[in-house]
């Protein structure tokens, strides 16, 4: 496979550095909170080998991506998406976002339908709010002045299944980015976005999130109905889901896509 081409798309004074990868139908994918791009690399080469176009933005503050990080709410980070897409030519697009870039993408569908041919959800949250004890192991995962072990402690309670090698992600965070997505995450209001407009959507699940409990499954399917949500199961994956099984990952996309309406 053929290294990613980088371009930049740009919108008022906001650049986003964007990884391409691929030719045919397109698809972007956002990362989680205080990630960047990279987080992509696997599963986007993946879906370019099965003929997709994959773009993979990085968001504000990361790779090369320049704009302010205060005062913002998703309805900006869903503008830098739909720039990117614009860059790309425009047309509808599927969108997929991990764990908090899926509050991105759900966005995207409520604000520009028109550029979303579906919503892809990787590993979203399921129960809300998140327990005590959950909310500090996201927290103490990326704090890089507690020692090593502690990290990775923190790490397998809410990102790693058991079977999962989770060294992979004691590097990678950005504080300075993750405080500005949960700052724009709380500067907007719930109903402008949590239902990704009226959007199709795929439910990626991973079995051993503890952010999805077995009985929250099928939230999303029960509130936005059938017609909309399609679920796919992920076994031996948590929150990080990624890097965990990233095979099955882009498997569960690209049959998404082929099933979807032209």
């Amino acid at each position: 496979m053929p290294p990613a081409q980088t371009f930049v798309a740009q919108h008022d004074s906001v650049h986003i550095t964007v990884h391409a990868y691929g030719k045919g139908p397109r698809i972007v994918m956002f990362p989680s909170l205080g990630r960047g791009a990279a987080d992509f690399d696997d599963i986007a080469q993946r879906l370019a080998a099965a003929g997709h176009r994959v773009l993979c933005p990085e968001p504000r503050g990361l790779g090369g991506s320049s704009s302010p990080l205060k005062n913002i709410t998703l309805h900006d980070y869903a503008r830098d998406v739909a720039a990117v897409i614009e860059h790309d030519g425009g047309g509808a697009t599927v969108v997929a976002g991990h764990a908090f870039g899926n509050f991105v993408a759900r966005t995207m569908a409520a604000d520009f339908p028109e550029l979303v041919r579906a919503v892809v959800l990787l590993a979203a949250t399921h129960t809300w709010p998140l327990s005590q004890d959950l909310r500090d192991s996201i927290n103490k995962c990326h704090q890089m002045e507690l020692p090593e072990e502690v990290r990775l402690k923190h790490l397998r309670h809410v990102f790693f299944a058991p079977s999962s090698d989770a060294r992979v992600w004691l590097g990678g965070w950005d504080e300075d980015v993750m405080h500005a997505e949960r700052d724009a995450t709380e500067a907007t209001p719930k109903p402008e976005w949590w239902t990704a407009g009226t959007a199709l959507v795929l439910d990626v699940l991973a079995l051993n999130d503890p952010l999805s409990p077995p009985d929250s499954v099928t939230c999303y399917r029960d509130q936005w109905g059938a017609d909309r949500v399609t679920l796919a199961r992920i076994d031996n994956a948590a929150h990080a889901l990624l890097p965990e099984q990233p095979a099955a990952v882009a498997d569960a996309i690209i049959e998404y896509m082929k099933k979807l309406p032209a």
